[in-house]
């Protein structure tokens, strides 16, 4: 029998996924081990070169290493109903919209503690703010 592929490298050129990422995703399940020669050399077809592009993709997205691995499984069952694809996708859009509304607070904190006078470094808001340990953003 001879097996068909590319080479890791190769796969790696393909994807966009750095080699010691392609062997993390197959360490922790996101992607099946694939054939190896008789080498020991690993070969990757199609299939598993879409399914790293989908990693890929998804992770540019943000998506956290479980919700795509539950996303995967949903898309190796195409007349499953998408509702669940659309759940994922909305909590990750609300983990979008917190960490917006995190920075923005932040950027507003770092705002205020620029409107400096430019006085002496004893008046200066910023050594003044980031001095001030009781009061701290990710408390509120």
């Amino acid at each position: 029998m001879t097996l068909s592929g590319v080479a890791i490298g190769e796969a790696s050129k393909a994807t966009g996924i750095k080699v010691p990422t392609i062997r993390y995703y197959e360490q922790i399940g996101l992607l099946p081990a694939p054939p190896r020669t008789g080498t020991n050399r690993r070969l990757y077809n199609g299939s598993d070169l879409r399914r790293l592009r989908f990693i890929r993709h998804a992770r540019e997205l943000g998506f956290e290493i479980e919700p795509i691995r539950e996303l995967l499984a949903l898309a190796g069952e195409p007349d499953h109903p998408c509702a669940d694809a659309d759940r994922i996708a909305r909590a990750h859009l609300a983990d979008i919209d917190h960490k917006i509304a995190r920075l923005s607070a932040l950027r507003t904190e770092v705002a205020r503690m620029t409107e400096c006078h430019h006085g002496s470094v004893a008046d200066c808001r910023v050594i003044e703010v980031l001095g001030d340990h009781g009061h701290c953003l990710t408390d509120h």
